[in-house]
């Protein structure tokens, strides 16, 4: 973060200076007093479980030059001498005024990526891309809301040439706020599935929310569509004020792969039309929706001027994040760790992917999907449909998840099926049928913290 003057964020987030301090200056923000540096500023942010007010001491402690506080909270002064403080309104607003203040001192390309999947995995894949030209600053991890992205813009610097940035959501007008902070040049959207609609009832109202990430886009700058899915198709002959480019598996795209190769676990090759000419391109990753990830990285590569040849070589040596379709050989077996969030379009997509891989026994172990609302027995039962010609052996975890199983049984599936609670039973059932030469798939919503069964796999001896 570059310095900034005490009295300009005072400004920027509409507070008022209560006390003056010996330090003029902070060059972080922050709001873990645990982690935070010397001449900060802190801002505690007030949550369901915690109130960031009661580790003021912490924090000036620390060292910070100044503290933020919400109007109505009692401070004792004298235990904050020599450091600024200001009142403000809320905590949270003053946060992502600052950052929006903060952005607005860098002149940068900023991409901003947002869907119902995807996300992590194409800000990545961008991100490694734009890389191999510009100074890029991306999310660390998912700080995609309302108080992960304001932080992560803290981290521009004078040397930053673009920022990619995820952007999530769970209903209206979060996307739009956090649009209004970050002000995007580029945008993303990678599909329209399931994932939230317990908050916003339909596809169409996911859509409609995923949407607001166009609300700052001009003339010149461009948002960037999956034209294969069905409802963001629809957007094609639709007016707007800024540009719009498709990317999907059919010719009636923008941007679409000839001559795909399935490498099944070893990724695809395909070659994509630019200028003329046919351009190959390889990714390590197997999954069809890695080359969906892949063209929306080729087309903002070819969108700031980055040559043909250092795109390929971007895509060939991207890694994924951990959780996100990690394959780990241990001890004989394959286990592919996409446990850090689920939805039925991406279990579909884990699927696939589990079944293309090489090795004897498939097993899926898939738990609880979250936020689905009136929608989560069809949603689950949409997975075990799915699930029926593609392992060989189905272990659910979780109260919802039963309903894989039930589904995959009712459609069929006459192979091993195993209902569990709890991921420790999950574990045991595992540890007593697991062969040489078995692949595993794991899978669930983030709460569901199935990486405890991966992380035991893998102490397997």
């Amino acid at each position: 973060m570059i310095r900034q003057s005490i009295e300009d964020i005072t400004k920027a987030c509409g507070g008022k200076m209560i006390q003056r301090g010996l330090e003029e200056w902070v060059k972080g923000i922050s709001t873990d007093s645990r982690s935070i540096e010397k001449n900060s500023l802190f801002i505690p942010l007030i949550g369901e479980r915690f109130d960031g007010h009661d580790f003021l001491e912490t924090a000036v402690k620390n060292g910070v030059s100044a503290i933020l506080y919400e109007k109505g909270k009692n401070i004792v002064r004298e235990t904050f001498k020599d450091i600024y403080i200001i009142e403000v309104e809320n905590t949270l607003a003053a946060l992502q005024d600052i950052s929006k203040y903060y952005r607005n001192l860098f002149d940068i390309p900023i991409v901003a990526i947002t869907g119902s999947t995807g996300k992590t995995s194409t800000k990545d894949m961008v991100s490694s891309v734009l890389s191999s030209k510009y100074n890029v600053l991306k999310n660390i991890g998912n700080l995609n809301n309302h108080i992960g992205l304001p932080l992560t813009l803290f981290n521009l610097d004078t040397h930053h040439e673009m920022a990619v940035l995820e952007m999530g959501m769970s209903g209206f007008g979060e996307i739009l706020k956090l649009t209004e902070i970050a002000r995007p040049t580029l945008a993303v959207i990678t599909n329209i599935g399931l994932a939230h609609i317990e908050h916003l009832g339909s596809r169409e109202n996911i859509m409609k929310a995923k949407m607001e990430i166009a609300n700052d886009l001009d003339s010149d700058d461009y948002l960037i569509l999956n034209g294969d899915n069905d409802l963001l198709k629809t957007l094609k002959f639709q007016k707007s004020n800024y540009k719009k480019i498709f990317f999907g598996l059919e010719p009636t795209n923008d941007i679409y792969p000839k001559n795909l190769i399935n490498l099944r676990e070893e990724g695809f090759t395909f070659d994509i039309n630019i200028d003329g000419k046919d351009c190959s391109f390889r990714i390590k990753q197997p999954g069809i929706h890695n080359v969906y990830n892949a063209l929306v990285a080729i087309g903002i590569g070819r969108q700031n001027k980055i040559e043909v040849e250092a795109i390929a070589k971007s895509l060939l040596n991207y890694t994924p994040s951990k959780m996100r379709m990690e394959v780990i050989e241990h001890q004989h077996i394959k286990i592919i760790n996409d446990a850090y969030n689920a939805s039925p379009d991406s279990m579909e997509a884990a699927l696939s992917v589990l079944v293309n891989m090489k090795g004897d026994r498939k097993i899926a172990v898939l738990g609880d999907m979250f936020e689905m609302g009136e929608f989560s027995e069809k949603g689950h039962r949409i997975v075990g449909a799915c699930a029926v010609d593609k392992t060989d052996i189905l272990i659910t975890v979780g109260k919802h998840a039963k309903w894989i199983a039930e589904e995959a049984v009712s459609q069929g599936f006459k192979k091993q099926v195993y209902i569990t609670t709890t991921n420790q039973e999950a574990i045991e059932i595992l540890n007593n049928i697991i062969k040489n030469n078995d692949v595993i798939l794991v899978k669930g919503s983030r709460g569901m913290a199935m990486e405890e069964i991966v992380d035991r796999l893998q102490e397997r001896s």
